[in-house]
């Protein structure tokens, strides 16, 4: 069986450090690596509909921005086929297939749809596109038969019931779709970053995000902003270190390297944090550190960034040819579910023979 990544972002902005840790840098690693037969990175602008429907042009502007990071942070088209969700239609049919299979009430019990309609104060207004996210997300993976989906933690409900689907599909159709597995990042800090004002999740439509794109004053501002231990009024308090957002990045972004080059007073991490709770370690130091490791980190994508904004045209025609090479693979995964479906009417001759000789037979 072939080894194949499906993974992709939804065109609701710019792609901020909490993709980064989440994602995509493990996206670059696992492309990187040679293990993998094919590799498919999708921007869910259809996705990205269901709660922007009255701002399409908000999707439609921010299409470019995604991809401007996938290109910098070191996506590579010759080596990951990077498409747009709409341009392969044939996902949705697959999704409206799938709806067959999955209950209302299984959707409502989903962790991650439930997070997401508080979060957008959707309640009872949500809308059914929004709603049936779980489903259309199935499509996206099975249709390209996808092995592995590098994602953060708040998608891992979205892979279960993906799982549930195919799982359900084969049992009443046969063996036809591929069962995926979640690849999460190995460092548990990354797993969920959360916004630099402290809350559980950064977020674009929350604004506590630090972009790979800010610039350099930028993040600084951000970070010297950053939420930190509310107890921690002065230098000399013993602070704490868990739920402190500064230390959560750190534990993300920060290795043992960066104390030799930015803060030699310390060997590591853990020494770090064993100062910071005793007492006798200001807020702003700390910051300042992260700062440094952020910027060494930030400046070669945003560098990359820049230069690539001079080449927009190309970039479109990356998407282009990707959405193509993406419709294709879609387009036979279809033909083979309708296969197993019995819907493919017309390139079944068994049947039209069957029917012929039932008819005649009367």
């Amino acid at each position: 069986m072939k080894k194949v990544i499906l993974t992709g972002d939804r065109p609701t902005g710019r792609l901020h450090v909490g993709h980064y840790v989440g994602s995509l840098s493990e996206r670059v690693r696992l492309q990187n690596s040679g293990d993998y037969d094919e590799i498919y990175i999708m921007i869910a602008d259809a996705q990205a509909l269901t709660d922007n429907a009255e701002h399409p042009e908000k999707v439609r502007q921010n299409i470019i921005q995604v991809a401007l990071d996938y290109l910098a942070c070191g996506i590579d088209p010759e080596k990951s086929t990077i498409f747009i969700q709409s341009m392969v239609p044939e996902l949705t049919e697959l999704t409206f297939y799938y709806m067959n299979l999955v209950t209302v009430a299984r959707v409502q019990r989903n962790p991650t749809v439930k997070s997401e309609i508080k979060m957008r104060n959707f309640e009872a207004s949500i809308p059914v596109g929004f709603f049936c996210y779980p489903i259309s997300q199935a499509a996206d993976i099975t249709a390209f038969r996808a092995t592995t989906v590098p994602v953060g933690e708040d998608q891992m409900p979205m892979i279960e019931q993906c799982k549930e689907i195919v799982h359900k599909f084969n049992s009443v159709y046969g063996e036809t779709l591929t069962d995926p597995q979640i690849v999460l990042p190995s460092n548990k800090a990354c797993l969920r970053l959360p916004g630099i004002d402290g809350k559980a999740k950064m977020s674009k439509s929350l604004n506590n995000c630090i972009y790979l794109s800010d610039t350099a004053e930028e993040v600084q501002k951000k970070i010297m902003g950053m939420f930190t231990d509310p107890n921690h009024l002065k230098v000399s308090d013993p602070g704490c270190v868990e739920g402190n957002a500064v230390f959560t990045y750190l534990d993300a972004f920060c290795r043992d390297d960066h104390f030799e080059k930015f803060w030699p007073e310390y060997a590591n991490l853990n020494e770090l944090k064993d100062h910071y709770r005793r007492g006798g370690l200001g807020d702003v130091k700390v910051k300042r550190f992260l700062n440094n490791i952020m910027q060494e980190e930030l400046e070669p994508i945003r560098a990359r960034r820049k230069e690539l904004e001079q080449h927009i045209p190309e970039i479109y025609e990356i998407l282009r040819k990707g959405s193509m090479e993406a419709a294709k693979v879609a387009a036979q995964t279809l033909e083979e579910v309708k296969r197993a479906m019995k819907i493919n009417y017309f390139e079944d001759a068994q049947l039209i023979a069957e029917q012929a000789k039932r008819f005649a037979e009367k």
